[in-house]
């Protein structure tokens, strides 16, 4: 803006002398007389009149730069890649950013980010991003993965630890041994002590199981298995933070926020469709704390899990055997009163929201009835009888 304000002035000051001369040059041919030195005093006022203009737009400028953040409008135009660099602080991100004309101030970027909780999940890595973004946008558009030029891993909502190893062993070569050494100490990755807390009573369990947010990540060349799940760990806190997933459970499911986790692994793993995670949740929930016989879940993923803790293969529930169904050795007992000891998968941000803003209802019993794993709820046995009968005409049961 100031380089436009001076470029305007010298324009319009070059133009004026430049047309006075010609002027005079043809009524006489001469240097001089009276006009001549009456146009001078006025041209000399001019410039000097144009000269405290420039000084106060340039002022003005100035002071309002310093109450408002120079920033530009909007998502941008066209497409620039922009590199940050290891180690990198919010200020040396902003720095690349302004070079590369993404943003216009370093400001507008350091603000926008700080007012973001997840900016802290910036990864160091080569971005594809638009230039002249505002500083909120340009934030945004590095949180968003897809706008990393990365050769990341994905690892899919609903995954086991044990399975989330074995992803990062194959894509680091890390050995599986290291990742589960560094899983023993879930606080040690940065889980705070108060997520293990439970308010039905049960023995405490520290497993870093459901801690580990299914997304995609960019693995650092001399990433170790400790500081590969610390930004898994962190991940989640800063969604589950975002989302007020501890604070709205206590207050509206009236469960402890770990409680709550393990619900939205159920829900993951129970749900064909994530149209019916909010409502599975809610099933745990009445079996676990309702009015259901036995307070007990009844869900045969529990079963499948511990066999995948104890090196067995999974089966369907067609296969398990009524010993595997009634395991009184399984932690994870479908006949287990109240709720099981912890998550038994890592669930995604839409099962986390089905636990925490849970539909009302008072199903207990539910099945699929469609290929494409929608589900019928029932609060009644007889009630799910019949929706048995709806999935075998399917051909779904």
């Amino acid at each position: 803006m100031i380089d436009d304000l001076d470029l305007g002035f010298d324009e319009a000051e070059r133009g004026e002398k430049g047309r006075h001369r010609r002027g005079f040059r043809k009524r006489n041919g001469k240097s001089g007389g009276g006009r001549g030195k009456t146009f001078l005093a006025l041209l000399m006022a001019l410039v000097l009149l144009g000269g405290i203009g420039g000084v106060a737009f340039y002022g003005f400028d100035r002071i309002q730069n310093y109450f408002v953040t120079p920033d530009y409008d909007g998502a941008g135009s066209g497409e620039i890649t922009v590199e940050i660099k290891n180690g990198a602080l919010l200020a040396d991100m902003a720095d690349a950013l302004v070079a590369a004309d993404v943003v216009k101030s370093q400001k507008a970027f350091i603000e926008a980010a700080e007012a973001n909780s997840r900016s802290k999940n910036i990864q160091p890595g080569t971005y594809k991003l638009r230039k002249q973004m505002s500083g909120a946008n340009a934030v945004t558009a590095m949180l968003d993965l897809k706008n990393k030029i990365v050769n990341g891993l994905t690892i899919p909502e609903g995954r086991t630890a044990k399975n989330i190893y074995k992803l990062l062993s194959d894509k680091t070569k890390i050995p599986v041994k290291e990742f589960e050494a560094a899983a023993k100490d879930p606080e040690a990755l940065g889980v705070p002590d108060w997520w293990f807390k439970r308010d039905d009573g049960k023995k405490i369990v520290k497993s870093v199981e459901g801690f580990l947010f299914p997304d995609t990540y960019e693995i650092p060349p001399k990433a170790t298995a400790e500081s590969i799940l610390k930004l898994m760990v962190d991940n989640f806190l800063s969604v589950t933070g975002e989302m007020k997933f501890a604070d709205r459970v206590q207050k509206e499911r009236k469960v402890s926020p770990y409680e709550a986790l393990i619900v939205a692994s159920l829900a993951q793993a129970e749900a064909g469709n994530k149209d019916d995670l909010g409502k599975v949740a809610r099933v745990a929930y009445n079996r676990a704390y309702g009015e259901f016989p036995c307070n007990c879940l009844e869900m045969d993923v529990t079963v499948n899990y511990y066999l995948e803790s104890i090196g067995k293969p999974t089966k369907s529930s067609k296969q398990m055997t009524a010993a595997e169904l009634d395991d009184p050795k399984n932690p994870y007992n479908r006949k287990l009163r109240g709720m099981i000891p912890t998550p038994i998968n890592n669930p995604g941000k839409q099962a986390l929201d089905g636990a925490m803003a849970t539909p009302t209802g008072k199903w207990l019993y539910f099945v699929a009835i469609d290929k494409e794993g929608h589900s019928e709820f029932a609060e009644t046995y007889e009630q799910h009888q019949r929706n048995e009968a709806k999935a075998r005409e399917a051909g779904i049961i």
